[in-house]
């Protein structure tokens, strides 16, 4: 309440002030008529003063104090003889209202003072904004330093870039020229010599700006490649739990917009930039050589249009980026829905699909229209700047040329020049924001690319020879989305080359996790997993993968080929070794009788074939290998008895393999050299397939119960 009090009192005090001090101002006018503006000046100084003296009193008076009454009590207080100092330098002794300058002083000085407030901010604001300013710079510079293949591109595209802007600013000067020419006594020469150069700058412009484009968009179009590449292989080397807690959507998203938007930080923004910067400054050099008044007038829209441009860019940045992960969100929906379109159909959740989908476009829409709301607002504002300052430039301009101050040519020069002018310096404002949404996209990619592995892929061990001795040392691990569930605690087993061991149990007792550690999809939080008496970190990553490999329940197929899908990941791998892998997992056979056998399309994620066909197919992907220790997960699911048999025998012959298996067929896990039995995350019992039956504990409840065969069980 007393601070509204103090503001009113203090507006009151103002006015009577001023009052006051012009009564002065005009009785001392009477007495001493050779008062100048140069002395009516110093008196408009020293009323500002006082004023602002007292307005400071008042509000330290009742202690109502503040960042923004500072500046507006200031601003408010000086307005006047600023502007009048200006009004007197540029334009001549040009009386106006007292009581109209004061009522524009004091709008002026609320627009400084939430100018100075929005781009000048203080404490922990203006700390904000520097870290921010800080973090986009060294994203740009290593944007930069991304395109250094590109530099020659960059470099040419510079250069051409200027002698564009060169050539275009002398455009609207010859066109002025040409005006004056025949406004004037007609000289063939002086007309001919500027359509001559009018046409040679056009046609300069015209074939600069083309090789300009060109160059740039050969850097834009070479980097975004490769930049892509770099995200792609850097995705590609993070452990399994990276891809379970960030959403394919996401992925794509990074891939697809942020790339091509890292690349506009650089080539297009800076091609923007620099041409833009260059004409500014020539357009004013010329604007300046033909009025420097009527330059300074139109130059007072510089700093509305930069206050406009800040608050503008705030927001529009906020929800650019709620936009994008709108986007990401509804590219996840979809994504999920198209590769699990069978459990879709399946469940007749067609309709519960689509109106989920559509509930993230809706949210992606109500975004979009904020930000182009917010847009649209921008422009009205923006446009009516414009429109007032064009109309004072315009009035200007009338006066001094009826005053013989410019010639109507010049005037002309002067509007065209105008005109290119304010786009010039919007664009200016523009783009720094532009820029920083770019580079702000490109700190999403570079998070990307400078996450390491969680999982370590720099051991460097790659032994001649691997016997394949396994051994899990009191192991303890959590999964990375779940990180308060167990699965496997304090677990210790180990695996003997040329044996096979079995791992049975209920779902969910981290028989499957098992498997997913050997492969080094997973780092234990607690105990270690030895290899040949070596911990599996210290093997080479693609030493390490080429030993161990696993067929899961549901094997995934590439798009191509059946000979490029058992081959995959092999450079040069001859058909026989292709054909001998595909006979021992009993696959030759169906292959053979397809219309274009080892070249017939698997389609995508192998929807082409049968769920046997492509199990087949991903154990001969496995076999053809040789690897010293076979991970198999429930492999034999989708067998008939015939395949199965022909597998088992095909993995009889390779005596010095280590063998894992999880499986719940009873054929396949009591030709096991030692069954494990897992419940839990721990062991619970261990042996043969005749020594755990006579023991009669899990093992034996859980033959009745979980083993099931075609013909008994």
């Amino acid at each position: 309440m007393w601070k509204l009090l103090v503001a009113v009192l203090a507006v009151f005090t103002d006015l009577v002030m001023v009052y006051v001090l012009d009564l002065v101002g005009t009785h001392l006018r009477g007495k001493v008529r050779s008062l100048d503006g140069g002395v009516d000046l110093v008196r408009q100084w020293t009323e500002a003063v006082l004023r602002c003296s007292v307005l400071c009193s008042l509000f330290y008076w009742r202690d109502v104090r503040g960042r923004l009454i500072k500046r507006w009590v200031m601003a408010h207080c000086f307005i006047t003889p600023v502007y009048e100092t200006g009004r007197l330098t540029l334009f001549g002794n040009w009386p106006m209202e007292k009581f109209a300058m004061w009522l524009v002083g004091s709008v002026a000085a609320a627009l400084g003072c939430l100018f100075w407030e929005t781009l000048i901010p203080e404490s922990n604001e203006e700390s904000s904004s520097k870290e921010k300013k800080q973090k986009a710079r060294v994203l740009f510079m290593r944007v930069l330093h991304l395109y250094k293949p590109d530099y020659l591109f960059l470099i040419g595209a510079s250069l051409f870039l200027a002698l564009a802007v060169l050539c275009e600013m002398f455009i609207p000067l010859y066109t002025g020229k040409l005006i004056d020419i025949l406004q004037t006594k007609y000289s063939w020469d002086e007309f001919l010599s500027a359509i001559i150069l009018m046409t040679f700058f056009s046609f300069g412009s015209s074939f600069s700006a083309g090789c300009r484009g060109g160059l740039f968009m050969c850097a834009i179009g070479r980097f975004i490649c490769r930049v892509k590449h770099q995200l792609f292989s850097c995705l590609l080397k993070q452990e399994i739990g990276f891809f379970e807690t960030t959403k394919t959507g996401d992925i794509t998203s990074r891939l697809s917009t942020d790339t091509t938007l890292m690349a506009r930080a650089v080539a297009l923004n800076v091609n923007v930039l620099l041409r833009t910067l260059i004409k500014t400054v020539g357009m004013l050099y010329l604007m300046f050589s033909l009025s420097w008044k009527l330059t300074v007038l139109t130059l007072m829209e510089t700093p509305l249009t930069g206050l406009l441009q800040n608050i503008y860019d705030t927001h529009y940045q906020r929800l650019s980026k709620e936009v994008q992960d709108s986007i990401a969100r509804a590219n996840d929906a979809a994504g999920e829905a198209v590769s699990g379109i069978r459990t879709v159909k399946s469940f007749n959740a067609k309709q519960s699909e689509k109106s989920r989908y559509d509930k993230r476009l809706m949210d992606t829409h109500n975004i979009k229209t904020q930000r182009d709301t917010v847009r649209a607002l921008y422009l009205l504002v923006r446009r009516l700047t414009e429109l007032g300052v064009k109309v004072a430039m315009l009035y200007y301009g009338h006066l001094f040329v009826t005053y013989g101050q410019m010639t109507t040519g010049n005037l002309v020069s002067f509007i065209l020049y105008h005109s290119d002018l304010a786009d010039n310096i919007r664009t200016l404002i523009y783009i720094f924001g532009d820029m920083l949404n770019s580079v702000s996209a490109s700190g999403k990619v570079f998070e990307h690319l400078d996450r390491k592995p969680e999982v370590s892929t720099d051991g460097t061990l790659e032994p001649e020879e691997l016997k394949g001795h396994i051994s899990f040392q009191n192991i303890t691990f959590t999964y990375p989305t779940r990180p308060d569930q167990i699965v496997l605690k304090d677990f210790s087993l180990k695996l003997e080359p040329g044996k096979m061991t079995a791992l049975v149990g209920n779902s969910g007792g981290g028989k499957t996790t098992c498997v997913s550690l050997l492969q080094r999809f997973y780092q234990p939080q607690h105990g270690q997993i030895l290899l040949d008496g070596q911990p599996l970190q210290n093997y080479q990553h693609k030493y390490l993968h080429s030993k161990i490999v696993a067929v899961g329940q549901e094997p995934v197929l590439f798009s191509g080929t059946i000979r490029d899908n058992i081959a995959y990941g092999l450079q040069d791998c001859s058909l026989e070794r292709i054909e001998e892998a595909a006979r021992k997992a009993n696959a030759h056979e169906f292959i053979c009788q397809l219309q274009k056998g080892y070249d017939t399309d698997v389609g995508e994620r192998g929807s082409l074939l049968g769920s046997s066909q492509k199990q087949r197919i991903a154990i001969a992907r496995a076999l053809i290998r040789q690897p010293q220790v076979i991970l198999l997960d429930e492999i034999t699911s989708f067998l008939d008895p015939k395949s199965e048999q022909m597998i088992q025998q095909a993995l009889a012959n390779c005596p010095n393999q280590t063998l894992l298996v999880i499986a719940h067929r009873l054929k396949t896990i009591e030709k096991a050299d030692q069954i494990i039995v897992v419940d839990q995350g721990g062991i619970v019992e261990q042996g043969s397939h005749q020594e755990l039956m006579e023991k009669k504990g899990h093992y034996y409840k859980l033959k009745e119960k979980l083993f099931t065969e075609n013909d008994s069980l």
